[in-house]
């Protein structure tokens, strides 16, 4: 019988090294309230690193004096199909099993994150879209529009950061040649997957062209080892079983994880290499931040 891990420490030790990063940029830019296009910063945090934590902290500091931005996050859980059209992309491939559920590249809806970031980056009024994971037994689906925030009102400060979070913010679509290549490498799931499957995701993967053009810096939270994410996800879900009475087993873990491994094994290394890789005058604006299995950083690279 394994025993019960204790409740993670959250801890934050990654605002000390994003907030002096972030105001450098932002003051090269000459960001603030009256800006027409905001300043965005798209953060990329393994599952179970302290990304929730670090975005909530990079929030309130940019919020209130003496910044006072005001400061829009986002999350790319947020831009999920809803549930009637994920069950049709499900349908349509229902021998991929990277798509049967929401999680992988092409789950999300890129025309609405096409519609968002426009408006948002023109200082338009724009309703921001929220999801319910919770709807349909876990399945999740989109919360009504109505019940959207709506941001950039007349007469209101114009959003001037905003901050795009998410597991797999800034992957980009490798070429074929390159899915082939890493999928004869040693891998945990790459070898357990049909490789037309993978460059189905792959090939979706050209949609978020749409979100990555728009940012002006980049965070990346990334583990010394990929593989923690396992444990990571194992102990919170420990304490919900421990505290709320429910939660995944250790062997729906396994498998839940296994569903987006496969992306992870696919496009970290390149977003390590740097998100703006080849463009001109970008050198700096990405922060890498390995962290150990405790979750604390361990080296911080500034690309």
């Amino acid at each position: 019988m394994s025993t019960i891990p204790p409740k993670p420490e959250i801890h934050d030790d990654k605002s000390p090294h994003c907030i002096p990063f972030i105001l450098s940029l932002l003051k090269e830019r000459k960001v603030d309230d009256a800006s027409t296009k905001p300043f965005i910063i798209g953060l990329n945090g393994v599952q179970g690193a302290g990304k929730t934590t670090l975005v909530s902290t990079l929030s309130s500091l940019l919020s209130f004096p003496p910044h006072s931005l005001r400061t829009l996050v986002l999350s790319i859980d947020d831009l999920y199909l809803p549930h009637s059209a994920q069950k049709e992309l499900a349908e349509a491939n229902k021998d991929n099993p990277l798509v049967q559920h929401r999680g992988e590249p092409g789950t999300h809806d890129m025309r609405l994150a096409g519609e968002v970031f426009g408006k948002l980056e023109r200082g338009e009024e724009v309703r921001v879209p929220e999801y319910d994971k919770s709807a349909y037994n876990g399945e999740g689906d989109r919360v009504p529009v109505s019940q959207w925030k709506t941001v950039n009102k007349p007469g209101e400060p114009k959003i001037a950061v905003i901050i795009f979070e998410g597991w797999c913010v800034g992957f980009r679509a490798l070429s074929e040649s390159a899915v082939l290549a890493r999928q004869k490498q040693p891998s945990k799931t790459l070898a357990g997957h049909r490789t037309k499957d993978l460059l189905f995701v792959n090939s979706k993967l050209e949609e978020y062209e749409v979100l990555n053009q728009s940012f002006d810096a980049f965070i990346h939270i990334d583990a010394e080892e990929t593989s923690f994410v396992y444990a990571w996800r194992q102990e919170q879900e420990a304490v919900l079983r421990r505290e709320k009475g429910s939660g995944m087993t250790e062997e729906q873990v396994e498998r839940f994880v296994d569903g987006y491994y496969p992306a992870y094994e696919l496009y970290t290394e390149p977003l390590r290499e740097g998100i703006f890789k080849g463009k001109e005058n970008t050198k700096g604006q990405q922060l890498r931040l390995f962290v150990r299995r405790d979750r604390k950083v361990k080296e911080v690279f500034r690309i």
